[in-house]
């Protein structure tokens, strides 16, 4: 690049910086060239022919020189450093409140690391931004063209894969805290005009040192912003781009970043003399708005008469939506590292300078959220001729002029002290009168301690903090907050219904029927009687797809629920759909209806690479329930069956159960006959589960609880698994092939054989009072005792011995033993309280006493028993229930009588057995023979 010519204009600034270096560097060296180098800067950018108007990004003194230079020369063509797939959308800023952000969105990305998706781009604008009033003068000026000339939002991602991957700037130590307005932009990539912030560390320490300020937004409001707020054009542009000269040549050597703000200067002036040379117009009436940093390029390819080396790639083969979503001053605050409260008290700043410079910015026909004109504005004044007389030097005498201090408004600091007294007190603080007083004047105190005669916001709220907060915070916010909310507030943007995608217009106009202002920020209750208004079920529908699709809070219900095979009578709702737009605006940039989004994810969630045969068949429960799909179930049933017969591992085999049991019962009273795919998934998963089943009982890795989900399918599905063609000795192998060794996995096999008669229930009492009675194996008693709660899974008809072996282990268990298992019980009974608590307390409601009082002299059944019966021999003659007959006749007597019936007792011995019935009564038998040989 060759050097830029020293012009007269800067002189006398050259000379002075000259004898500056040479006095604090002791001569001629890098700091000289430093310093000239900014003058070279400035004195090229404001050369150029084509105007270059610095900025920074949401900067009242900005808007405001933006707002004065537009009307003064009213150029044809506004070059605007933004990305330029953005341009359809600026048109609907109309019909949103700001602020609001352009947002570019890819969800099917290509080209790109898998894990990056979605991609997202967004581009944040308030009214006290100088891109606005560019826009809102671009579109509403008839013959104004605006013309975005910044990387388009694809580039952003492409340039982004030199380096490490997406993501916008960390939030810095001033961020504010995040909350739900601070999260507004999501994760996605923001873009700014005018990143005008030091990336020099030591710099801005020494600033923030020496200007007596807390961190970088405070030092820009009282050294950048107050000054320029009443500056004219020639100085604003001067000032500004001496700041950016700065900023970018102590830049630490990041040759990256470096390299990338260097890509952007050479896309931007490429587009803008490619637009020149194909329109034709004369730079002297195009107006190039970008950040202070890159208007301060020393690029070849600057100016209108720059080399045109830099070939732009094309753009990626990723599928790009875009649209508009909310935003607010905290989000923007969070996403670009700036203090808690800078953008709301930029705002306010916005305000008071309008007022001040009596400068009437420009607006959006029909902008929401703005105030009428009380009377027809004045008539555009004539352009300013373009000028051919070399810049004169504003800097020298801006550089030299003492700062002018402000007079105190003693009104103005009197009114927010009053006030943030009273917003304390309501938010629980005890405050007071006095402590009105004290804000009031330690707020002067400070300003004076900081070299200004007027307080700023910033002192405000350090004095505010000191006097009324002290050491403790009562309520949710603290005065802090409470500062900022006054000042004017987290301002949070909303997008109109004409503004937002097909997707969100559609739900808006389905739930219309609830009579409710749905883009309104905040809860609100939704009651449904779908009894009375039949036509309020399809709103139901709607709000269970959003429940699924949206954020938890975005569509709560407080009453009702939706299960397979059951019909809504009432709800009632909460929704915040408002709160969530972005979310919802989100969802229209992957389909065109709720119900095209949810296939997809649907679909998406059940191929994806990692999905499991669990994960499969929520889908198919999903697609049941909020789509009622039969061709949808069926697709992805089919797709759980492929992945089942493919796992080799037993990690999902308690939600498999679930939900196959939950689908069976489903499709059995809804279906007349089950899908062929469930039924090739309970055979598929019978002999998969008895494959699984002997190494899953000796694996480590395997829990109970899922070795109890495994034979929980096996011993459930057996009736269903038997009559699709499986055999039973396979399950009979398994269990016979199970050795296992930690003991709640032996107690849960013990249950195992009980359920396939390979053991009996005496057996299985016997065992337990062995270990009982067994010193060595009493401290591992509460482990088997953990397995038979869980055994209560597949066999829950062992219920009654569960409680039965529970109790007597409280009965005889030590306490060193006892207590220490207890924490192992709870949490046992927590993990699956939904299945195994309620069979439980049922079964220990039958067997013990329902008065306290009878609970002293109640024995428990299992230790009912006469010890003369216990030892009784065995009668000699005669066996069943006849010699309980003939023991106990009165009984049979009474029964006889009852029914009318004389007959005269038999001596023992003297009839065989039950075969003679079957001789007095023949017709029975020949019944039953018939029944059975029938065809």
């Amino acid at each position: 690049m060759s050097a830029v010519p020293e012009g007269p204009a800067f002189h006398a600034l050259r000379t002075q910086l000259e004898e500056a270096a040479s006095v604090f560097a002791d001569g001629p060296d890098a700091l000289e060239g430093i310093l000239l180098g900014m003058v070279d800067d400035v004195d090229r950018a404001v050369r150029e022919p084509l105007e270059i108007f610095p900025v920074c990004h949401h900067s009242p003194a900005s808007a405001i020189a933006m707002a004065r230079r537009l009307r003064e020369k009213q150029p044809k063509v506004v070059y605007l450093e933004l990305c330029e797939d953005m341009a359809p959308l600026l048109p609907e800023l109309r019909n949103c409140r700001l602020p609001v952000a352009v947002q570019a969105f890819a969800s099917e990305i290509e080209g790109f690391p898998a894990e990056w998706a979605p991609l997202s781009v967004v581009a944040p604008i308030t009214e006290a931004s100088a891109e606005y009033q560019a826009i809102a003068y671009a579109l509403d000026t008839p013959g104004v063209e605006l013309v975005l000339v910044d990387r388009s939002s694809d580039h952003v991602f492409q340039w982004q894969m030199r380096g490490t991957g997406p993501g916008g700037p960390a939030a810095g130590p001033d961020a504010p805290p995040a909350e739900e307005e601070a999260a507004l932009h999501g994760d996605a990539v923001g873009v700014e005009i005018g990143d005008l912030r030091p990336r020099f560390a030591e710099l801005e320490e020494h600033l923030l040192h020496h200007g007596r300020v807390r961190h970088w937004s405070e030092w820009w409001h009282q050294y950048v912003e107050l000054p320029l707020g009443d500056s004219d054009h020639d100085t604003y542009r001067q000032v500004m781009l001496l700041i950016g000269s700065l900023f970018r040549r102590l830049a630490p050597g990041d040759p990256e970043r470096s390299g990338t703000d260097e890509d952007r200067e050479r896309y931007m002036w490429t587009r803008m003399r490619e637009h020149l040379a194909a329109s034709g117009t004369d730079p002297a009436d195009c107006l190039y708005v970008c950040g202070a940093f890159h208007a301060a390029s020393r690029v070849a390819e600057f100016g209108v008469h720059g080399t045109d080396t830099f070939e732009i790639s094309p753009p990626g083969a990723s599928t790009w939506q875009h649209g508009l979503i909310p935003s607010s001053h905290s989000a923007i605050e969070a996403q670009f590292g700036l203090a808690a409260g800078s953008v709301s008290i930029a705002a306010t700043q916005w305000a008071q300078n309008v007022k001040r410079a009596k400068v009437r910015p420009f607006r959006l026909a029909g902008q929401a959220g703005t105030k009428k004109a009380s009377k027809p504005g004045k008539p555009a004044a004539p352009p300013v001729p373009a000028t051919t007389e070399a810049p004169s030097d504003r800097l020298t005498g801006f550089l030299r002029r003492p700062p002018v201090l402000d007079q105190l408004d003693e009104n103005e600091l009197l009114g927010w002290s009053v006030e943030i007294v009273r917003a304390a007190r309501r938010n629980g603080y005890l405050a007071s009168t006095a402590d009105a007083i004290a804000v009031f004047e330690t707020s002067i105190l400070l300003a004076g301690m900081r070299d200004r005669a007027r307080p700023t916001p910033y002192d405000f709220q350090d004095a505010a903090i000191t006097c009324i907060e002290k050491d403790a915070v009562p309520g949710r916010r603290d005065v802090r907050r409470l500062v900022e909310i006054m000042m004017g507030g987290d301002r949070v943007g909303q997008v109109g219904y004409d503004a937002l995608p097909p997707l969100a217009r559609d739900v808006h106009d389905r739930l219309a029927p609830l009579d409710l202002k749905l883009q309104q920020r905040g809860v609100q209750r939704a009651l449904l009687d779908m009894s009375s208004r039949p036509e309020l079920e399809r709103c139901s529908d709607v709000l269970w797809m959003l429940r699924r699709l949206l954020p938890h809070n975005a569509a709560r219900p407080i009453m009702g629920e939706r299960k397979l095979g059951e019909r809504p009578i009432q709800e009632s709702w909460d929704l915040a759909l408002g709160t969530h737009q972005r979310a919802l605006i989100e969802l229209g940039y992957e389909g065109v209806s709720i119900e095209q989004v949810l296939e997809q994810r649907l679909r998406r969630a059940a191929y994806a690479p990692h999905a499991t045969a669990a994960t499969a068949l929520q889908a198919v429960e999903d697609a049941t329930l909020y789509l009622r799909s039969r061709r949808l179930a069926d697709e992805l049933g089919t797709r759980a069956l492929e992945i089942l017969t493919t796992e080799r591992s037993v990690d999902g085999a308690p939600e498999v159960l679930r939900r196959v049991r939950r689908l069976l019962a489903y499709y059995r009273t809804a279906e007349p006959v089950l899908p062929p795919w469930i039924e090739s998934f309970v055979k598929a998963g019978y002999a998969h589960y008895c494959t699984l089943l002997p190494t899953a009982f000796t694996d480590e890795d395997a829990t109970v609880r899922q070795v109890a989900a495994m034979l929980g399918f096996l011993f459930s599905m057996e009736s269903l698994a038997l009559s699709l063609g499986c055999d039973r000795t396979q399950l009979e192998l398994a269990v016979a092939q199970a050795h296992p060794q930690e003991p709640s996995k032996v107690a849960l096999l013990w249950a195992a054989q009980t359920h396939l008669g390979q053991l009996s229930r005496a057996g299985l009492r016997t065992r337990c009072e062995e270990m009982l009675g067994n010193p060595l194996v009493v401290s591992a008693y509460p482990r088997y005792l953990s397995g038979f709660l869980h055994a209560l899974e597949p066999v829950p008809q062992l219920s009654d011995f569960v409680v039965e072996r529970v109790s007597s282990a409280f009965a005889r268990l030590p306490d060193p033993v006892l207590l220490p298992w207890l924490p192992t019980l709870i949490s046992t009974l927590r993990a699956d309280g939904a299945e195994l608590a309620p069979l439980l307390i049922r079964e220990a409601g039958r067997i013990f006493p329902g008065r306290l009082a009878a609970l002293d002299e109640w024995v428990p059944p299992w230790l009912d028993q006469p010890a003369d019966e216990a030892v009784r021999p065995a009668p000699s003659t005669g066996t069943g229930t006849g010699v309980l007959l003939a023991a106990h006749p009165a009984a049979c007597d009474a029964v006889a009588a009852l029914l009318g019936c004389d007959g005269v007792w038999e001596t023992p011995g003297s009839a065989a057995s039950g075969a003679v019935l079957t001789a007095r009564h023949p017709a029975t038998a020949e019944a039953l023979e018939a029944l059975l040989t029938g065809p």
